[in-house]
């Protein structure tokens, strides 16, 4: 379930750049949440300087480059787990980037399980089953 959007204006990044931020996030995302690599997903979305505005100024070719993230988690997750994601997304787009920590904003949704769909079916379906499984896993492994 874990996603993180990045959104950056055109042409501030290179390829490089835009491919370490996505690795980055992505290793970043699944250590903090303890979620296996392959449920993680990182998006970049670029918008032309004409059309991006910094305390009311458009970007244009020179302005300041201010990037946006959003990042996605099922609800219920702890405040410091959630702040933790801020900071840390934060972190990766001031040295991956070099933009001035102050210029950057980002978000955290928390997204309700019956809300968030993995392959059409409803993560709070998906995590019930999980916890079942863990359990009897518990149990066997704890019977030997």
């Amino acid at each position: 379930m874990p996603v993180v959007h990045f959104h950056l204006v055109e042409g501030r990044t290179s390829a490089a750049q835009d491919a370490e931020l996505l690795r980055a996030a992505s290793q970043f995302y699944a250590e903090v949440l303890e979620a296996p690599p392959e449920r993680i997903r990182a998006f970049i979305t670029t918008y032309p300087p004409g059309r991006c505005a910094v305390g009311g100024e458009i970007v244009g070719e020179y302005g300041a480059h201010a990037p946006l993230f959003e990042c996605i988690v099922l609800a219920g997750r702890p405040a410091e787990l959630r702040q933790r994601l801020l900071t840390g997304f934060t972190d990766l787009l001031e040295r991956i980037l070099g933009v001035p920590r102050g210029l950057i904003r980002g978000c955290c949704h928390q997204i309700a399980p019956e809300d968030w769909a993995i392959g059409g079916v409803q993560a709070s379906v998906l995590r019930a089953a999980e916890i079942d499984a863990r359990a009897q896993v518990a149990r066997v492994g704890g019977g030997r």
